[in-house]
């Protein structure tokens, strides 16, 4: 599938990370250059410096081809644009977008191309299952055709995880920890890395559940 994600604050790396990790095609823009940057060689997408808002820049990003377009900024009307554009101008199948106001909830409808408007405050794994329409395309707490599994655990002060080197930490057979956000930014888990409280991280694995893996490291 080809996804076309704008916004790469930490909600759009975070489901662009995911949705790449799950083998979809996926590019990440924003109009930061210096956030563009920075994501360079930490994600495994292609990351574009532009206004999502422009149709020219959306089409150079590949929206004439794009399967998903999610709007992900922290501007209610930049993502109101960005989905209006992808669905009336390029026609794109699916598109989704964060509401961070909920005042604005009812703006978020197909009258602006909007197929799925989804809440800054939903967990990463609904979103995501939400945003994908999962039950008929890529399911990430059960993607079926790939054997895989991706899973979301947080590091708290109580956790037996914090404090702990990613290589002190024994994970169930079949299971990687594909990256840990940290203050926002997602980042390439190195056997090193101490986890600390805040940490949040997402798993991949084909074999264990989601129980044995929380186990791990709560």
């Amino acid at each position: 599938m080809k996804v076309l994600i704008a916004g790469a604050g930490r909600l759009g790396t975070q489901i662009a990370q995911v949705l790449a990790a799950a083998g979809n095609d996926v590019v990440l823009v924003d109009i930061d250059d210096d956030r563009i940057t920075e994501l360079e060689g930490r994600l495994p997408v292609r990351l574009l410096a532009g206004d999502a808002c422009e149709p020219g820049f959306l089409e150079h990003a590949g929206a004439l081809t794009a399967d998903l377009v999610i709007a992900t900024t922290g501007d209610d009307e930049d993502n109101l644009v960005i989905s209006f554009l992808a669905k009336r101008r390029f026609a794109v199948p699916r598109v989704v977008a964060r509401v961070n106001d909920a005042e604005n909830n009812w703006l978020f409808d197909q009258n602006w191309g909007v197929d799925t408007a989804v809440p800054v405050a939903m967990p990463l794994i609904s979103l995501i299952e939400e945003a994908t329409g999962a039950a008929d395309t890529v399911a990430l707490l059960r993607l079926s055709k790939a054997g895989v599994d991706v899973i979301e655990t947080a590091i708290t002060a109580q956790s037996r995880a914090a404090g702990r080197t990613l290589a002190e930490i024994p994970l169930p057979e079949g299971t990687v920890v594909a990256t840990v956000v940290r203050e926002g930014r997602p980042t390439v888990p190195a056997s090193g890395m101490r986890l600390r409280p805040g940490d949040e991280l997402l798993l991949v694995s084909h074999a264990a559940t989601e129980q044995e893996i929380r186990a791990a490291f709560q």
